[in-house]
């Protein structure tokens, strides 16, 4: 059974407490970072153990290219999305070509060393956002759909599920919600029209959605991701999405209005996220494990299609050669 917990481990392998707390039946997942990961080789060897404890445990990872790309010595260096969003204005087919290539690269390399998802893509707009930027794949929403919408087809295609972020939308929010409160101030219909259309359009594609750490006062007085109104009433009931929903790190700055890591991901599963993310704090995550031990599992039906579906030999794939040697050529 998957619980509600995803948290990190120190190193590049397992610890004795990190096997300790893996066997934890509410720890559902784990999320790597770049200190966890030295080649493909080693990575694997870790997932594996992590199998051996937990093997129905997730492992996912941020591999969205560009400055957010965890997995780097022995993969592919990819683009961040914003070069695609550049070269669309362009060169249209070539942009929808490459990106497709990204998503399924991406996501083949990932899944050949035991991961079973990225937290991708970005669905936000390049705004006036401090941390989103590049990582969008452009200003627009016209621009974004098509190049999201490939990406989403590469990544399925080489059997890994989608992960939307940040929902409403976080591309409007000047904040960081890393390291400060962010504040959306316009009514919902403005962010309906404007930031949300990418999530709207693309949600067919979507295995899972992630809520930002913005607060929308005029739509409620809680950030989204701890906000039963935004889950329940607009994503769920409204949208009917009935995708897997992961907290952002529950450790970040803009998530401290909810109080301790133990109130946050109470705050977080209330609303009604599947699962809680708490990253680079292993006692929050202590207490984050310890304040849901009595909480019913989550939907064990939606978290098991974030499972990686297809694991191919990458050396001796042809089409694995000819897409790195694109995504090489374009990267430069």
């Amino acid at each position: 059974m998957i619980g509600a917990l995803m948290l990190d481990i120190e190193g590049t392998t397992l610890c004795e407490h990190d096997i300790e707390i893996l066997k934890n039946p509410q720890v559902g997942g784990v999320i790597l970072f770049s200190r966890n990961i030295e080649s493909p080789q080693q990575v694997r060897a870790l997932t594996d153990h992590m199998r051996q404890i937990r093997p129905e445990i997730l492992i996912a990872v941020d591999q969205e290219g560009g400055r957010v790309q965890r997995l780097k010595q022995g993969f592919t260096r990819l683009p961040a999305m914003g070069r695609l969003g550049e070269l669309y204005q362009t060169e249209p087919q070539r942009a929808l070509t490459l990106s497709e290539q990204c998503g399924w690269l991406m996501a083949t390399e990932t899944l050949a060393v035991g991961i079973d998802f990225s937290f991708a893509p970005v669905l936000d707009l390049n705004d006036i956002s401090d941390v989103i930027g590049d990582r969008s794949f452009a200003q627009n929403i016209d621009d974004i759909i098509p190049l999201a919408d490939a990406f989403m087809k590469g990544m399925h295609e080489a059997g890994m599920a989608t992960t939307g972020k940040h929902f409403p939308g976080h591309g409007s929010v000047k904040a960081d919600s890393h390291v400060a409160a962010a504040v959306d101030h316009r009514s919902y219909q403005e962010i309906f029209d404007k930031d949300m259309q990418t999530f709207i359009q693309l949600m067919p594609k979507l295995d899972a959605l992630m809520p930002a750490h913005v607060i929308y006062p005029l739509v409620d007085c809680h950030p989204a991701g701890f906000s039963s109104y935004w889950i329940q009433e607009i994503l769920r009931k409204h949208l009917k999405f009935d995708g897997v929903l992961f907290s952002d790190d529950l450790t970040m700055q803009a998530a401290c209005v909810a109080g301790n890591a133990d109130a946050r991901i109470l705050a977080a599963l209330q609303a009604g996220c599947d699962m809680g993310l708490v990253c680079n704090n292993r006692t929050a995550a202590e207490l984050a494990l310890h304040a849901i031990q009595d909480q019913p599992l989550p939907n064990q039906t939606r978290l098991e299609r974030m499972r990686g579906k297809i694991e191919i030999t990458l050396q001796s794939n042809t089409k694995w050669q000819e897409v790195k040697q694109d995504i090489d050529a374009f990267v430069g």
